[in-house]
């Protein structure tokens, strides 16, 4: 199939590698010195990686490559998926889901293709009209000032822009008591800004508690890696990850 994808300019590369730890998807590797794609299945040709490289050796480019595959990536970042899987299943259980627990189960698994999801079967959680836990504007971790009444000494939900519609429960479970930003470390441009503004959030704003929302794609981990590098200098700062699943279950949950 013709479709976008990454090319390498192997003269200009100088094997800094910074490009190979900020591709989200795990497509970049140093070899011989030089950063290679590893494989098209890999690369979703979206070019994230070309504001990381400081010399300009990567470009997008159209040419005739293997459609992109996530169920690959994530297979093979996260080589203890089934330890994940089995944590999930017993989770449905604990909390008396048998209705999903029967579908996760069941052996007609849900079909899944290179960059779309589907089921049939996924019954969604109703959310009473006007239900809204959000009580400040704009939500946006760009627009966000962090010099704002709202954030100050405020408990923040930092949420991968995708977890609010993955989830029924967004609102009443993770948005109660918080104040809200929202980012996309895969589309959204400028991760050092990011960066820079939740620094001054942590330290200007005095934030209490950072809650990280993300989903159990790869691209997702960005967000953490945001988090990892502006918590650098607040280390006691108390965060908490949870990872939904693509239905807007909760895979996992952990204090950092």
């Amino acid at each position: 199939m013709k479709r976008t994808i990454i090319k390498i300019d192997e003269k200009l590369c100088n094997g800094c590698g910074i490009c190979v730890k900020g591709c989200h998807e795990g497509a970049l590797q140093l070899l011989n010195g030089k950063a290679v794609l590893v494989s098209e299945l890999y690369c979703d040709g979206l070019g994230a990686c070309l504001e990381d490289c400081p010399v300009g050796a990567i470009a997008v480019e159209e040419r005739e490559a293997e459609a992109y595959n996530e169920r690959a990536v994530m297979e093979r970042l996260v080589p203890k998926g089934e330890v994940v899987v089995k944590a999930h299943l017993r989770h449905l259980q604990e909390h008396g889901e048998q209705k999903l627990f029967c579908q996760e189960t069941s052996p007609h698994p849900v079909k899944r293709s290179s960059r779309v999801i589907t089921s049939t079967t996924v019954t969604p959680i109703p959310t009473p009209t006007g239900f809204t836990e959000l009580s400040q504007f704009p939500i946006q971790l760009h627009l966000l000032n962090p010099y704002a009444p709202f954030l100050q000494e405020a408990d923040l939900l930092l949420a991968a822009d995708c977890t609010a519609f993955a989830s029924g429960e967004f609102h009443s479970r993770f948005l109660k008591g918080r104040k809200l930003a929202i980012a996309c470390p895969k589309l959204d441009r400028n991760m050092q800004h990011y960066i820079n503004k939740l620094v001054v959030l942590i330290e200007e704003a005095r934030i209490q508690s950072l809650t990280v929302l993300i989903m159990e794609v790869p691209c997702c981990n960005g967000l953490m890696r945001i988090v990892e590098a502006a918590r650098i200098r607040q280390k006691d700062l108390p965060v908490r990850k949870i990872v939904l699943s693509v239905k807007g279950i909760v895979i996992s949950e952990e204090w950092l």
